[in-house]
């Protein structure tokens, strides 16, 4: 960095002078998170700015690779020390002297909305700029909700603050967030930028507090807040969101500030931040492996996907938008080219809805290479199958694969459930072998399961990480072990689920309950969505491995007996009459799972919805228990994760071991016992003491 140092500002927090322009440095390393030391800096720094008669502007900038990437979000869970960023932003508003943010980057939340509060910003075209709160179960705190529509209208500040949108600086600049772009990526460009442009002020300031908000129809901003309440499902912090905005062309700013902050401080409190602060904690977390420190990942410039059907195009999708080239391996011309069908409807599907330009489409379809050639696969780093998941389907592959790829390629499998070992016992370099459990559609969900086979080398599962960063994806290891995390825990709460309707529920009143609770479907829908022969045909392969005393409910085997697949054959759980968009209750299943109840002497009762959900819950507490106690887990973060983002389990609730560790230990012990006793024989209670507190 150039100019001349200041000590009067130290610490994490230092004044370098570029003539009459005082440079703020924050340095607090990694991200520069505005922790207590950096408010204390800046406001020392900007009281300097004030007293010194040399100085006639100041930049606030970011040592490193980023501004302030956000709040210490690790302050949040308990009382916040002075001076509180409110406080900053004032002295800077106050100041008679402006003040320019130079963002490169991160901008997020806290880091946001001090460069709001300066009277410029000047952005590195790679920064990224938005308010994330609501996300994290709050609201801005430090005049978010005020600055932020004052710029760009109130419709368009209720969209950004409720989805915590990720602003690109480009897409800022056209909002009118930014002032000016730098001409490059680099901290020296920004900086330059930044002073120049404090030096343009001559003096003047430019606050956004003193800005009027933007006039526009009341229509607008209401079409806004129904979209903000219905994507975020209604949750307080949306709701709060929504009316701190509206505040800002409602009442004095200075009311207006402190009721937000008012009600920031009350729901950085509450459980549903500390859940979403537990999530985003896990996800920073999730990739970290103490045993691949220092291990380099192998080379990955292309990729290979065998299977061109609902998921293995999904997952060219996300490597081409990804800027991977692939080659994609189909069995027969006709499965080959329903694929490719389905790839440039994808892509024409979003040129048309303006999400990416036609010579942005058109460069991703030309770095795909179709083939029904197995050879063709010789060039790829990794390759990752999405075929039948069928043992000795996948086997025969990867046998075929092992003869044709090059010495060190990865080969990864996509099974759900399926043993690794024994698909990569088929090759001659299991090494080289790893589960990469994608969610579906692929291109959408951030999920993969990334699975650790007894003989995959620790290079292995750095490649596979790499990918999964690659692609823009949340990466959480697992062993081999059936179903992995996520379809293991699912299988466990799909049965305790068919328990409940054998005893007396039914399938709506079961899905209601869940859904209630918070889940995005209820099990009976959800299996009807992705089809009841898919768990039928799982049963089926494990029969001869279940013990004959064990409970086992018929009741999903006999629909799909009748034919009752699901949405795809009109009916399942529910009936699906043409043209339906939810299913119906039909008398039919009704009838079917009276009597299955009634074949095994069962007298039917009625379960509250307090118990449904209290024994799903369990159900899925007392599994993750048991994945944690075999090693097929590595935290409680990781299970959480995995049911929240690949499994519907409201993320406001923290994930099931996040839930479980607010409930009492001797609550939880008891009710585990009696979760037991109703399941019957064949239930495996695991150690509730394998959960760590949170």
């Amino acid at each position: 960095m150039t100019g001349r140092p200041d000590d009067r500002a130290g610490g994490t927090v230092r004044l370098e002078r570029d003539g009459g322009v005082a440079v703020i440095v924050i340095d607090n390393p990694p991200v520069n998170a505005g922790s207590t030391a950096v408010r204390r800096g800046l406001l020392d720094a900007v009281t300097t700015l004030a007293a010194d008669p040399e100085l006639e502007a100041a930049v606030l900038i970011g040592a490193g690779r980023t501004f302030i990437a956000g709040s210490d979000l690790r302050e949040f869970g308990q009382p916040l020390e002075d001076p509180q960023l409110p406080a900053v932003i004032a002295a800077i508003e106050a100041c008679a002297k402006p003040v320019v943010a130079a963002l490169h980057g991160a901008a997020l939340g806290g880091g946001f909305e001090l460069a709001l509060g300066c009277d410029a910003r000047v952005a590195a075209p790679g920064t990224r700029v938005g308010l994330p709160e609501v996300t994290l179960g709050m609201i801005p705190g430090a005049g978010g909700t005020q600055r932020l529509p004052r710029l760009v209208g109130l419709s368009t500040a209720i969209a950004l603050i409720c989805e915590g949108r990720r602003l690109a600086a480009a897409d800022a600049l056209a909002l009118g967030l930014v002032d000016a772009l730098a001409s490059d990526d680099g901290v020296e460009a920004v900086r330059t930028a930044a002073v120049a442009h404090a030096r343009s002020l001559a003096g003047r300031k430019c606050r956004a507090a003193d800005k009027p908000v933007p006039a526009e129809p009341a229509e607008f901003i209401e079409a806004a807040a129904v979209a903000a309440l219905r994507a975020g499902r209604g949750r307080p912090p949306v709701i709060e969101a929504i009316r701190a905005v509206r505040a800002a062309a409602e009442r004095p700013l200075d009311e207006a500030l402190a009721e937000e902050r008012a009600v920031f401080q009350r729901l950085r409190l509450e459980t549903e931040a500390f859940a979403r602060r537990h999530l985003f904690f896990a996800e920073r977390d999730a990739a970290r492996l103490a045993e691949l420190e220092g291990v380099a990942p192998r080379r990955l410039e292309r990729i290979g996907v065998v299977g061109a059907g609902t998921m293995g195009t999904g997952i060219v999708i996300a490597a081409l938008d990804a800027g991977l080239p692939v080659t994609l391996l189909e069995n027969g011309a006709g499965a080959l080219d329903t694929g490719l069908a389905r790839l440039r409807d994808h892509y024409a599907r979003r040129v048309d809805g303006g999400k990416l330009s036609a010579e942005a489409a058109g460069k991703r379809l030309a770095a795909l290479e179709p083939t029904i050639d197995i050879a063709a696969l010789a060039t790829a780093d990794l390759v990752i199958e999405a075929v039948f998941e069928d043992l000795e389907v996948k086997q025969d592959l990867f046998r075929r694969l092992d003869s044709v790829l090059a010495p060190g390629a990865v080969l990864a499998s996509n099974t759900s459930y399926l043993d690794l070992d024994a698909i990569a016992a088929a090759t001659s370099r299991p090494r080289d072998v790893v589960g990469l459990h994608f969610f579906s559609p692929a291109n959408v969900m951030r999920l993969l399961e990334v699975v650790r086979g007894a003989k995959t080398s620790p290079d292995v599962l750095a490649t596979a990480l790499a990918l999964a960063k690659r692609l823009g994806k949340l990466p959480v290891v697992a062993g081999n072990a059936f179903g992995f995390i996520g379809n293991r825990i699912y299988a466990a709460y799909r049965r305790q689920c068919e328990f409940l309707i054998e005893e007396g529920a039914l399938p709506a009143g079961v899905d209601a309950a869940l859904e209630r609770f918070g889940f995005a479907m209820g099990p009976f829908a959800v299996a009807d969505l992705s089809g009841l022969d898919i768990a039928w045909r799982m049963r089926r392969q494990q029969s001869a491995t279940w013990d004959p005393a064990a409970r086992y409910v018929e009741i999903p085997d006999r629909l799909c007996e009748a034919g009752r697949l699901g949405r795809k054959t009109g009916a399942g759980y529910y009936r699906y009459p043409p043209g339906a968009k939810r299913g119906e209750t039909d008398p039919e299943v009704t009838a079917l799972i009276e009597a299955a109840s009634s074949a095994k002497g069962i007298v039917r009762r009625a379960i509250p919805d307090e118990e449904i959900v209290g024994r799903v819950l369990l159900t899925m507490v007392n599994e993750a228990a048991c994945l944690l106690s075999e090693g097929v887990a590595a935290r409680a973060s990781d299970i959480d994760l995995v049911l929240v983002n690949g499994y519907g389990f409201p993320a406001w609730e923290g994930g099931p071991l996040f839930w479980a560790t607010r409930q009492d230990p001797s609550w939880l012990r008891a009710e585990l016992a009696r979760l037991a006793d109703l399941s019957g024989p064949g239930f495996r209670r695991c150690d509730p003491g394998m959960i760590p507190a949170v």
